[in-house]
């Protein structure tokens, strides 16, 4: 299922209770299932699904995810709060959905999540030789590390001034 792009994965995993975790409906369209399917499935095995493995959105998180993202809150919309499911979670629905597409599809999530450890690792790891080599040659090189960090941050867009300007 090499076939499955990785950019897809990445851009369905989002951040909750200091929690990387992908969310009901957007696995459920991996697996190529409904989302209460999915849903379904998970309840009728609830042993193998933890605090730290699933968890429901509450009402705060889900009108933050709601105002993101664009779903529907008229007829035909969800009604529930959607779930949200971390690594080891995801882990495990390949045994609750046993297909030969939830196998694969997993397979490939647990490569993205792999890699985006990595991704994260890397950027940790030159801020901190960052702060290391800015700690050894403390002031000698103060404006280069400015320089590097102004490069790490992203710009922020010049505004244009609002309003009449006379002419001169």
């Amino acid at each position: 299922m090499s076939a499955l792009p990785a950019e897809r994965i990445f851009h369905s995993i989002h951040l909750f209770r200091k929690e990387r975790v992908m969310l009901d409906a957007d696995l459920a369209a991996l697996y190529g299932v409904e989302t209460r399917a999915l849903v379904q499935a998970v309840k009728r095995n609830a042993r193998r699904f933890p605090a730290d493995f699933m968890f429901q959105l509450d009402g705060e998180e889900w009108a933050d995810l709601r105002s993101q993202t664009v779903i529907s809150s008229a007829w035909g919309g969800r009604r529930t709060a959607p779930y949200a499911f971390t690594e080891h979670g995801i882990a495990m629905l390949s045994s609750v959905l046993n297909s030969d597409q939830a196998i694969a599809v997993n397979i490939e999530i647990m490569r993205a999540f792999t890699r985006l450890r990595g991704i994260l690792a890397s950027h940790a790891d030159l801020a901190r030789k960052l702060e290391a080599q800015e700690r050894k040659y403390d002031g000698q090189f103060r404006v280069v590390f400015e320089a590097i960090r102004d490069l790490m941050e992203p710009p922020v867009p010049a505004k244009k001034p609002i309003g009449f300007r006379p002419r001169k």
